[in-house]
């Protein structure tokens, strides 16, 4: 196929899904909601482009919170939204849906007057239409006078500019006005004047997918053999009819007398949460293998497996694959009985998920939350102090991350106890942050405010979990696996979060330390099946950092990476630990406090400085360091005042 700035254009729905967590429960009695990002076309655009497509939405959001909440989502994967129009007359539509059990998901549509169904034919240009390879179209833009004008107008482009046509059947009675508001769940009523509105048009595609109900009311007939019939007396579509745990039918002529006489490629094993978005997993992945020219059979065994997967996880857009996700099933698809149940699977899709990438970090620490309250005390200073000096901290530290420019690397660690408004102040503003949730000082490691599932709930995506570990390798056999369990259980709590883990090893000061040790630490959480996104470690020396670079490229290759901690460390020892480590590219920066903050602190406390001066020396000293960072391998000492 022709080359083209963009692989794909999708146009129709594009929504807020707001996801009951209460799986089992009636939609009535659901208490807590996942908010994600939903419509057909949405979620199509948005798994197309984790699969690798260049993908563009033609749609209309809102001028609000969520309308921006969809563009964010979109451009995150990769997505081009420079036809996503922000419509300021009318709101972003938006689902409410539950899990009830396994055939039962109620669904209710808000889409009364609703930004997405306000598109209309002067939102595009043929210019834009013809940019792309494919067109992408659902079927509920055909059941409203205007977005139907826009429809046909897009599909005139795109035969005009050889641009091959897809359509998704998508049938939704209730948006067809054919059921009461509140019934989103009924997936089938038939219906003359929605058969007749689809065979119209059914002639301006190249590729017709549905499952066998929806190819029933575009073909008018309950019986999906005579409805596929029907389909292909109007159209010369290739016809790919999905046939749920079956897999699919694809028919490219004369349609036989058996569905198991097209090309038939069977589907995959797993069991279903949710089978809300799995058809459009399924056209995502479809559509990979239709543009790239790789194959029904191909194409197909791309759609199987994208809806396998989708149909066993929580929602649709961020269950959806990514290409390395889906290369790596398929690669192995014999020896993967059940993809929803492979470990490796679920690691590389939580590694697909993340928001942002950080090629470089300079991190502010000041989530010490013991060894302030004990600075206060000997200072004489009242704790209730505490929280107005984190508060100082982070305004120096702006300062010097807009000084030193460092947009997309400024980093800080802070703590809930002391630090809650500071968190929340810098909180959406494009840094990486790190918030702890040990007891400090504990061995066995303990949380601070109890069970960590019941803190993350109230986390904002962005905090990134950090957790300090006093561990060694030679620990008493009791002691270690009491901690490795609790990491586990860290570990597992942010998987099913969806928050990052940063994690912090540190060999306990009584017991033997060296490089050796702390590759023996990592390997073990290895061993446990503990991936943390981030790992924070003292300087190593340069056959340390050798190792510990091989070790991670054979056991994670997809870990963010190390930054440096500081430990109160004197500006010499960590200068000479950042030129050692110049040379290993696993070292993504530092995350350093008390050198920075240690001595203006205690001048402040016992309030030999003002406010001002405290922010200036933090400041300045925090600009050296960075100043070492970016020089190191070549620098020379500075003094940190």
């Amino acid at each position: 196929m022709k080359q083209k700035p963009l692989d794909l254009i999708c146009m129709g729905r594009v929504a807020v899904d707001l996801y009951s967590q209460q799986i089992g429960a009636r939609l009535e009695d659901a208490t807590s909601f996942s908010r994600y990002l939903g419509g057909s076309s949405g979620n199509v655009a948005y798994g197309t482009a984790r699969l690798g497509l260049k993908s563009s939405m033609l749609a209309r959001v809102g001028d609000e919170h969520m309308g921006r909440f969809l563009r964010e989502e979109l451009t995150q994967v990769g997505c081009d939204t420079s036809h996503l129009i922000t419509d300021t007359e009318r709101l972003t539509a938006l689902v409410l849906l539950g899990i009830k059990d396994r055939d039962t998901f109620p669904l209710i549509f808000f889409r009364e007057n609703c930004a997405d169904m306000a598109i209309t034919s002067d939102d595009f240009s043929e210019e834009y239409i013809a940019s792309a390879r494919c067109l992408a179209i659902t079927g509920t833009h055909l059941s409203n006078p205007r977005t139907r004008d826009a429809v046909l107008t897009a599909l005139k482009y795109a035969r005009r500019n050889e641009v091959r046509t897809a359509l998704d059947i998508d049938y939704r009675p209730v948006l067809w006005g054919l059921t009461a508001l509140g019934d989103g769940e009924t997936r089938f009523i038939a219906a003359e004047q929605v058969t007749q509105q689809l065979q119209s048009v059914l002639n301006l595609f190249d590729v017709v997918v549905g499952t066998e109900e929806e190819f029933h009311i575009a073909g008018g007939d309950t019986d999906t053999l005579q409805a596929l019939k029907r389909v292909r007396e109007v159209s010369a579509a290739t016809l790919v009819c999905k046939r749920g745990a079956q897999g699919c039918s694809v028919f490219t002529g004369p349609i036989p007398d058996s569905l198991d006489g097209g090309i038939n490629v069977a589907g995959v094993r797993v069991e279903v949460l949710n089978v809300l978005g799995a058809g459009d997993a399924f056209m995502s992945g479809l559509l990979r293998g239709y543009i790239n020219d790789e194959g029904w059979i191909q194409a197909c065994r791309y759609a199987n497996a994208c809806g396998a997967l989708v149909v066993s996880r929580h929602g649709c857009a961020p269950a959806m694959p990514g290409k390395i996700e889906l290369d790596d099933y398929l690669a192995r698809e014999e020896s993967v009985p059940r993809p929803d149940l492979d470990t490796h699977l679920n690691h590389l899709h939580r590694v697909i998920s993340r928001r942002r990438q950080w090629p470089e970090l300079c991190v502010m620490a000041f989530d010490h939350r013991s060894q302030l309250a004990e600075m206060a005390l000997q200072n004489g200073a009242d704790l209730r102090r505490i929280p107005a000096l984190k508060h100082l901290i982070l305004q120096a530290s702006r300062e010097a991350a807009q000084h030193a420019e460092l947009e997309g690397k400024a980093g800080l660690l802070c703590d809930g106890t002391f630090g809650q408004d500071a968190l929340n102040s810098i909180t959406g503003e494009g840094w990486w942050i790190g918030r702890p949730i040990e007891l400090p000082g504990s061995r066995p490691l303990e949380m601070e405010h109890g069970n960590i599932g019941s803190q993350l709930i109230s986390w904002p995506l962005e905090h990134i979990v950090k957790c300090l570990v006093f561990f060694h390798p030679e620990d008493a056999h009791g002691l270690r696996l009491e901690q490795e369990q609790k990491v586990a259980e860290i570990y597992q709590a942010c998987c099913q979060s969806g928050h990052e883990l940063l994690l912090e090893v540190i060999l306990p000061a009584d017991m033997p330390r060296n490089d050796e040790l702390y590759l023996r630490a990592i390997s073990r959480f290895y061993n446990l099946g503990i991936y943390p996104d981030w790992w924070k470690l003292p300087p190593l020396g340069d056959e340390g950092w050798t190792a510990l670079s091989a070790l991670i490229e054979k056991r994670d290759p997809h870990c963010r990476g190390v930054v440096i901690l500081g430990l109160d460390a004197p500006v010499s020892v960590l200068r000479d630990g950042f030129n050692t480590a110049a040379n290993y590219p696993i070292v993504k920066g530092f995350a350093v406090g008390r050198t920075l903050f240690g001595e203006p602190s205690q001048l402040w406390l016992k309030r030999a400085i003002d406010d001002a001066e405290l922010v200036d020396r933090i400041r300045n000293n925090y600009l050296q360091l960075i100043a070492l960072w970016r020089e190191r391998g070549q620098t020379t000492l500075r003094k940190i005042s």
